[in-house]
C-alpha cells in the first residue's frame, strides 16, 4: 500500500552524500544522509544515519577519520535524534523504501564516483562479500559536479568569480567543488562546507536546482 500520493508529472530520485573513515582507496562509510527529491530538485523527504558498526564499531579507525574534529556535532544530533544510529542493513533498506515509494528513476551525488564507491565498498566490507551493491537495483546515477561543469562553469560570471577569489586548480581549471560552486549560487564567499552528510545533500540539491534552471543541455549521468 503506498504511503504517499506522488505527482506522476515529476521524476523523482535520491540525492545522497556519504563522510568516510580509512582511506580514500577503501573508505568506509559513517555516515550515510539523503533527500528524496525530483529533478528540478525539489525536497521532499530527508534521511540521515550514522553507520553503528563503523561509527561505534570501529573508534581507532573513527578518531583518524579526515573530519573527526565533527564528532562532537554528530553527538548532538544523535542526542536530539536529528541523526539515526542503524545497521547498515537497516539504512539499505531504509533507502530501498524510500525509493520504491516515490518510484525513483535515479540517485545523485556531488563527485558521485566518490560515493557510488563509498556505499559499496561499505557494503563488500561488512558483509565479506556476501552482499555486494548498497544502492537499489536499476537506479541511474547522476554527478551534479558533471552537471555543474556543463553549465555554471562555462559561465563568464562564474569564471570571473573565481579569477578573483583565486578558486583555480593548479593547472589552472576552474574549481568546482560543491563549496565553491554554492559560493558563487549563494553568492556567500563565507560560506564552509559542513562535511556532514546531510548539510552537504542540502547544498548539492541547491547545486542541482541552479543548472537545471539555467535550461542548458547538459548530461546528468555519471556513465554514459
Amino acid at each position: 500500500m503506498r504511503m504517499t500520493t506522488i505527482d506522476k508529472r515529476h521524476i523523482y530520485g535520491i540525492m545522497i552524500d556519504t563522510e568516510t573513515a580509512n582511506s580514500m582507496d577503501d573508505p568506509l562509510c559513517y555516515d550515510i544522509s539523503w533527500q528524496v527529491i525530483d529533478s528540478h530538485g525539489r525536497a521532499y523527504k530527508s534521511r540521515s544515519f550514522a553507520v553503528s558498526e563503523v561509527y561505534y564499531g570501529m573508534p581507532e579507525l573513527m578518531s583518524n577519520a579526515y573530519y573527526a574534529d565533527k564528532l562532537p556535532a554528530y553527538e548532538q544530533e544523535i542526542a536530539r535524534r536529528e541523526k539515526i544510529v542503524a545497521s547498515l542493513f537497516f539504512i539499505k533498506q531504509a533507502l530501498a523504501r524510500d525509493v520504491a515509494e516515490y518510484e525513483c528513476k535515479f540517485i545523485c551525488a556531488h563527485n558521485a564516483r566518490f560515493d557510488y564507491k563509498s556505499l559499496h565498498t561499505t557494503q563488500r566490507y561488512l558483509t565479506n562479500s556476501k552482499y555486494r551493491w548498497f544502492v537499489p537495483y536499476g537506479l541511474v546515477w547522476w554527478d551534479t559536479m558533471k552537471m555543474a561543469q556543463q553549465t555554471i562553469c562555462k559561465m563568464p560570471t562564474y569564471k570571473a568569480f573565481c579569477e578573483k577569489h583565486g578558486y583555480k586548480t593548479k593547472n589552472g581549471q576552474l574549481r568546482k567543488t560543491a563549496e565553491i560552486l554554492y559560493r558563487f549560487i549563494a553568492r556567500n564567499n563565507e560560506f564552509v562546507e559542513e562535511h556532514r552528510a546531510l548539510h552537504d545533500v542540502e547544498i548539492e540539491r541547491e547545486i542541482l536546482a541552479y543548472c537545471v534552471r539555467q535550461h542548458r543541455k547538459m548530461n546528468r549521468k555519471l556513465w554514459d
